[in-house]
Parts: structure tokens; C-alpha cells; sequence
């Protein structure tokens, strides 16, 4: 799919939002028949208004247009019998059950253990640990030499130092002795990270188990969660393009020692750095957290600075030179603030398994099933070692129309669980008893039907769910549409774009450019010597010698090609051949010697394509929507319009 374009419609389809209504209600307009009620369109307007930015949707009239038009497409869709497709409808059943796991679960459950999370949001550990690993299915036998093998070491580390036993035992095959390094919540598996936070520092835990064996964990250290940083970086990297560009870590330099000389971070940044999204905002920054960049050099530097306004020396990450200067510190933010996201991580992590089970206890009591589980010793003497190999069969008399227990109005018979069986099979990795194996699969069987029942009837059940799963229903059929009408059919008509861009030729244009060198310095005595020297015709290599020296920068210079647009150009700025007055720029002054001006020009088809590609979609889509008009029929209620009008400026 096409992602811009889905986002764009999901977002339509949240200003259009389609609920049905009674007939006794007023209709506002007609679409071939089918009635739009006015408190439809009353919500949508009211329930949207502030997200709207363009202020001529806010206009009711044009509003409705918008509205119109939308529900032309949709009955057009209709039409086309795109709600029939398989591919929709396996897109929606995707999506409703993707978003039912918000609905279904234990929000007690789950609200403490988001608290319990983001109470270790607040700190960090600095923790060492020792695994002796076993397979999360093994045998008694072996999870018991496991456990023994972990307490020995425990007992070892007590008496002669964890960090002594940490570097002997380890061999990183069957025991691993290993420094962890700092780290908060989410970061390990819950288990872990449970007895990570419990034990007090200086302290070894108890032996503990996660799926990758038996663990101790020896806590070094726990401090406070540095929260975010936001900073501001001014970049330079490699112009590979200008064999005469000086080498990046120079350029930098110069830049730094220009800072050092009393000039703006900011001007310096709008001036000189190579990040063209951060540069014409003084090279500010997202804020970010601790493990949130993939440079970790440049994470390191910009936490490390401690005071607003501190700036950092010149630095080398993967991507370039760097100077970074710290704009403020943000705390972790309120629980209230991040708990969307927390609710998230939960679901996500291995503590998410408190939740099924809480979930599971909740379906059972509202379902009203019995915490006795059925008879399965049926099950359990029809199951043989074939299962461990995973070729078990159900044998040819099974019982299956025999009932096993009922789930709100269905009945679940051994079938069910005859087939759940032989198809989770693959899923098991160790032998065990058959008593026992029966009991968990039943488990696992009862669990997953009572959650499968609750979404094929959430529906049903809550009106939120339904209203959600309705936008995104009609906003995947009005994908589907422009895909195949709009945006497809676009990508394929050549010979029409192709005319397109020769009727719209003068849209297609790049602008008027110079190649021009571009002194820039807080001094204006300074460029004025520089500007005899252009006159001169000498390198700019022998003036920079001239006018700056190792201790000292006062000209920085910039060779490009440049559009009036250029962040190292005045915006005043005249294109003529020749050199410029000098003018006042970012806090400083700029002097200009364009070398030529290369005149407006037009793009080429290939150049243009892009662009000509989105504009003859939007043209295309015009004339689409003139002829849905003549097909389908609307009649507005203008009596019913105007009392809406009257509504909305109440």
C-alpha cells in the first residue's frame, strides 16, 4: 500500500466519520437515494473543527463539499463492488483484529503494570549477571542441575567476590558471566528485569529462571533517569561534488573558532551547516533520550553537557563533524503523559502474559465457565509418542461430536479441541506426560476460544469498537478506489502526462541560479578587504590565508550553486555577474561573488516527473469527481442547511 496515500484517507475518513441514523431524523442531502442526516454531518463539523487547519473547511458550505464529495466516492465504491473483494475484506478482518487487542484485556492488570514500568522508567541499574543456561522446556532432570549449578555459584560469589566468579565461570556456551551496563525498564525480559529492580545494590539475587535459564544478578549501581535532551548541532560532511571544498573536520574547526570568537550559534548554524532540516532553525533538534540514536558518540556528547546554553567541542560521528549546543533538560514526563505509549510496551513484553492470564479469568467469569476443567482423559488416552514427532493423527472412530464446554451462545465440541490439538503440535518442544500436556493445551485451547468468541462479538459489544472499525472500513474501501481509479491509472497514463506537462509546461521551471562564492564574517572592514582580493581574481585558498589565521577565523567562505532561497544568501539579494555590495545577514555580513547566473530554465519531462505525477493525479481527480456528479443524483435540503448554519454559530 501506499502509505501517504492511506494516512491522507484515514484521516478523511476520521473528519467523515459515517454512523447510521434513524429515519425519523433530518436529512441534510441525498446521494442516489441514500439518505446523509443532519446530525451525521452536525458531529463530524463540531467533532473536527479544531483539527482542521485550512480555515476554508471550517466554512460549513465548504465543508460540505468536502462531504459530498466523499460520499460520492464511497456510493461509487459501492457501485464497483470493491466491498466484495477478498483482498478488503481480509485487509479488515486484519485490521479489527489488530484493534480489538485494545479492547480485550484486564485494564486493572494492566494499568498496574504500567505503573510498576513507569516507576522504572525513573531510574537505571548498572547490573552484572551470571546464566547457566537451559532450554526453557527441559527436562526435570536437567532444569534441576541447572538450578543446582547456579546456587553453587551463588554460594561461590558470596564468599570470594561476583566479579572474581563473573570472569572464571564464564565460557559462553553453557555459562555466561556478563557486565550489563546500565539499563531501565522494558530492556530486559520482565523476569530479569523483576530481579534486576528488587535486589538492593551492592546485593546478589536469589537463582531465578527466564526462558533463557537460571540467572543471579549482582546490582553495582542505581541513579536517576537522565529524562531527554533537546540540542541544536551544526554538521558538516564531505562535499564530494567540489573537488576545491576544504576537508570537513577544517571547515569545522573554522566554525568552532568563529563560536569561540564571540559569533551566534544559531547564525552560524543557518549559515554554514550541512543539515538542511535543522539549519534555517539555528540547527535545532527533536529531543531525544538515552539508547534513542543510532550515533551514540553524538547521544554521549549531548548528555554529558550540563548547563543550558553549554557547547560542545567538534566531534566525529558516522554521519559528520558535529558541534552541539544544549537548548534544555526534560525530566521523564508525567505517568499521564506517556501512558498510551507504556500501555503499548506492555502489551508488547513478556509481562504481557499477566495479562492474557487476567483476561482469560475475566472471559471465564462473564461467560460463566467453570474453573473445573472438563474430563479429558478421552483426550489423554488417544494421544501417543507420534505427537513428540509431530506426525500425530486423530484416530478414525474420535468422538468428535461429543460437547466440551459452551462459550456464550456456542458450543465447543472434542472436535474443537481435536483439531487445536493435532495443529499445536508443532508447538510443542519436549515430551512430557500426557496429563499433563492435555491440561496446558486445554488451557491454551479455552484461552484463545474465549478471546476468538469476544471478537467475533465486539462488535456487538461495545460502540466504540464498532465506530472505529466503521471509519476504517470505509476509509480501506476509499483506498481501494483511488488506488484503481486515481492513483494507478496515473501511474500508467504516459501518453496523457506527457500532454499534461506540454499544456503546463511554464508549472515545470528551475529557477534562476548563480555560481557563486559567498565570504561571510561578523566584520564588515574584513569583507571589504575581501572583496579587492575577488577583484583580484586570487584563489580563495590565498585569501583565506590572508583574512583568517590558525587561532583565529574571521571569513568563513561558501562555493554553490544557489537558488534565492540559499540559507548562506541575503534574501534581498540581487543576481548580476560580478561582486556584490556587502549586506547584513544572520547577525553578521555576507559579501557574493557570483562567477555566473544561469537564467530560469525549464525541467524536462524526467526532471519534472515527480511533480507532474501528483498534479496530474489532482487534475485527474477533479474530473472524476464532475463526472460522479452527473451520475449520481444529490438533492440538498436547504431548509436543513440553513438550520445547521444557525446551529453552528450558536
Amino acid at each position: 500500500m501506499k502509505l501517504r496515500y492511506l494516512f491522507t484517507l484515514l484521516f478523511t475518513v476520521f473528519l467523515l466519520n459515517v454512523n447510521g441514523q434513524t429515519k425519523s431524523e433530518d436529512i441534510l442531502f441525498v446521494v442516489d437515494n441514500e439518505p446523509v442526516y443532519a446530525s451525521e454531518f452536525l458531529r463530524v463539523y463540531n467533532k473536527n473543527l479544531d483539527l482542521v487547519q485550512d480555515e476554508s473547511q471550517k466554512d460549513v458550505d465548504e465543508y460540505l463539499k468536502l462531504f459530498i464529495n466523499y460520499k460520492l466516492k464511497l456510493q461509487e465504491a459501492k457501485s464497483l463492488g470493491l466491498h466484495e473483494k477478498p483482498s478488503y475484506k481480509r485487509e479488515l478482518a486484519k485490521y479489527k483484529k489488530q484493534l480489538s487487542k485494545n479492547y480485550i484485556t484486564d485494564s486493572k492488570v494492566t494499568d498496574a503494570l504500567v505503573e510498576e514500568a513507569y516507576e522504572r522508567m525513573l531510574y537505571e541499574v548498572n547490573a552484572n549477571h551470571i546464566l547457566v543456561k537451559v532450554n526453557d522446556n527441559a527436562s526435570p532432570q536437567d532444569s534441576l542441575a541447572a538450578y543446582n549449578k547456579i546456587t553453587l555459584l551463588r554460594d561461590r560469589a558470596l564468599k570470594e567476590g561476583f566479579e572474581k566468579v563473573r570472569s572464571e565461570v564464564h565460557n559462553g556456551q553453557t555459562i555466561f558471566g556478563e557486565k550489563l551496563g546500565y539499563f531501565g525498564g522494558f530492556k530486559m525480559v520482565y523476569k530479569f528485569e523483576n530481579a534486576a529492580f528488587s535486589t538492593n545494590v551492592g546485593d546478589i539475587s536469589m537463582p531465578f529462571r527466564t526462558r533463557f535459564g537460571y540467572h543471579i544478578v549482582n546490582v553495582i549501581d542505581k541513579r536517576k533517569s537522565k529524562g531527554e535532551r533537546t540540542v541544536a548541532h551544526i554538521m558538516v560532511v564531505e562535499n564530494k561534488k567540489d573537488s576545491l571544498a576544504e576537508k570537513p573536520e577544517v571547515r569545522i574547526q573554522d566554525i568552532y573558532k568563529k563560536l569561540n570568537q564571540g559569533e551566534t550559534f544559531e547564525a552560524l548554524a543557518k549559515q554554514f551547516s550541512d543539515d538542511k532540516n535543522s539549519a534555517s532553525i539555528g540547527g535545532k533538534l527533536k529531543s531525544f533520550s538515552q539508547g534513542q540514536l543510532r550515533a551514540k558518540e553524538f547521544e554521549k556528547i549531548a548528555f554529558n553537557l550540563k548547563n543550558i546554553g553549554d557547547v560542545s567541542e567538534p566531534f566525529k560521528t558516522d554521519f559528520g563533524w558535529h558541534i552541539v549546543k544544549l537548548h534544555k533538560i526534560t525530566p521523564v514526563p508525567s505517568i499521564d503523559a506517556i501512558k498510551p505509549e507504556l500501555v503499548e510496551k506492555v502489551k508488547r513484553d513478556t509481562r504481557s502474559k499477566l495479562i492474557d492470564n487476567a483476561l482469560t479469568n475475566k472471559l471465564k467469569t462473564k461467560y460463566n465457565i467453570n474453573d473445573t476443567a472438563p474430563d479429558l482423559n478421552y483426550f489423554v488416552s488417544i494421544l501417543n509418542d507420534n505427537y513428540f514427532k509431530r506426525t500425530w493423527r486423530l484416530p478414525a472412530d474420535f468422538k468428535g461430536s461429543q460437547p466440551l464446554v459452551k462459550i456464550g451462545n456456542k458450543q465447543f465440541t472434542y472436535n474443537d479441541f481435536g483439531v487445536y490439538l493435532t495443529n499445536s503440535q508443532r508447538n510443542t518442544a519436549g515430551k512430557e506426560n500426557f496429563e499433563t500436556l492435555v491440561g496446558k493445551k486445554y488451557n491454551a485451547f479455552l484461552s484463545e476460544s474465549l478471546v476468538k468468541y469476544q471478537e467475533n462479538h465486539l462488535e456487538e459489544e461495545n460502540e466504540d469498537f464498532a465506530n472505529i472499525v466503521s471509519e476504517y472500513r470505509d476509509g480501506l474501501l476509499l483506498f481501494d478506489l483511488m488506488e484503481s481509479t486515481i492513483w494507478d491509472t496515473a501511474k500508467t497514463d504516459s501518453t496523457e502526462m506527457q500532454m499534461y506537462y506540454d499544456e503546463h509546461k511554464s508549472n515545470y521551471m528551475l529557477p534562476e541560479r548563480i555560481d557563486a562564492i559567498v565570504a561571510a564574517s561578523t566584520k564588515q572592514k574584513t569583507l571589504k578587504k575581501v572583496s579587492k582580493l575577488f577583484v583580484e581574481d586570487m584563489p580563495i585558498n590565498r585569501i583565506k590565508s590572508l583574512v583568517n589565521s590558525n587561532e583565529k577565523v574571521d571569513v568563513i567562505f561558501t562555493s554553490d550553486i544557489m537558488d534565492a532561497k540559499h540559507q548562506a544568501l541575503p534574501v534581498d539579494f540581487q543576481f548580476s555577474k560580478g561582486i556584490s555590495k556587502i549586506y547584513k545577514h544572520n547577525n553578521g555580513f555576507v559579501l557574493v561573488k557570483v562567477k555566473e547566473v544561469l537564467p530560469k530554465t525549464q525541467k524536462s519531462f524526467e526532471e519534472a516527473k515527480g511533480a507532474i505525477m501528483s498534479d496530474y493525479q489532482n487534475y485527474k481527480e477533479e474530473n472524476w469527481i464532475k463526472a460522479l456528479k452527473a451520475k449520481y443524483k444529490i438533492e440538498i435540503n436547504q431548509d436543513v442547511l440553513k438550520e445547521i448554519k444557525s446551529k453552528i454559530k450558536q
